[in-house]
């Protein structure tokens, strides 16, 4: 059983994989969000599938928030906006997920713009925005992000990764999230608690792995009863207090 909501990426088109769209709708209650993400944002033309699973998803009392891609604060705004503009008419999207953004306080601004420009009802009528860095950004991103992904990367990452900055304890648990990949299945309700264990109420823990590990649900929704029972395991000692460096995978696109 996982601790906090789910924020879920579900990187997978409704016709190869209708079961994952299915268990997101049953599992509303658990859920914090799904990111809808058709070809890395909402592509050129609308497509009736992913129309279909984001109207049954918001009847189901789920955020649906559409995909953005940053490029780590090179993309054009006007480019980010009009991918706003289609996930709102086009899928009805409620509020946004930007991807790729950049952690450091020098594109503060940017961002703020971003999302500002995000909750106009012009733009997007965005009343969720998600920002994904990563990793942990400058503490100014907290000021007006809804929720921040503070990390995404693999378990061997997540349980090597570094202490938690400080300014965190100042917001609530609720305003962060970790995305964490390539998780024994066994393991994914340890990951959700770990998440918990380092301030962040919103996850998501999946076996997936490769180029694109969010093609499938977590086993939280899928088997509810998943447990970690092998917490004395030597690999799992302490693992919500083990110290290392903190590497996001995104950060090798710089």
């Amino acid at each position: 059983m996982s601790d906090g909501k789910l924020l879920v990426p579900l990187y997978v088109h409704p016709a190869v994989d209708p079961g994952a769209w299915r268990t997101l709708v049953g599992a509303a209650d658990l859920l914090y969000g799904v990111v809808l993400n058709v070809a890395d944002g909402p592509g050129t033309v609308r497509d009736p599938a992913f129309v279909a699973v984001a109207e049954e998803l918001r009847a189901a009392g789920v955020r649906v928030l559409g995909y953005v891609d940053t490029a780590y604060g090179r993309r054009p705004t006007h480019a980010v906006v009009a991918d706003l503009r289609r996930h709102r008419k086009w899928y009805g999207t409620d509020g946004v997920f930007f991807d790729q953004a950049a952690p450091d306080a020098g594109l503060l601004s940017y961002y703020r713009w971003l999302a500002r420009t995000a909750r106009t009802a012009r733009a997007g009528g965005s009343r969720t925005v998600v920002l994904n860095p990563g990793v942990h950004p400058a503490p100014g991103y907290a000021e007006f992000a809804d929720l921040l992904v503070t990390f995404e990367g693999s378990w061997a990452m997540y349980r090597a990764a570094a202490a938690v900055p400080a300014w965190t304890s100042t917001y609530p648990a609720d305003r962060f999230c970790h995305l964490v990949y390539d998780v024994p299945a066994r393991l994914c309700g340890l990951a959700s608690r770990t998440a918990r264990l380092r301030g962040a109420a919103v996850h998501c823990a999946v076996p997936g792995s490769g180029a694109n590990p969010w093609q499938g649900v977590s086993p939280d929704l899928t088997s509810p009863d998943v447990m970690s029972s092998d917490l004395t395991s030597p690999d799992l000692t302490d693992v919500a207090g083990l110290r290392g460096r903190h590497r996001h995978q995104q950060e090798e696109n710089r």
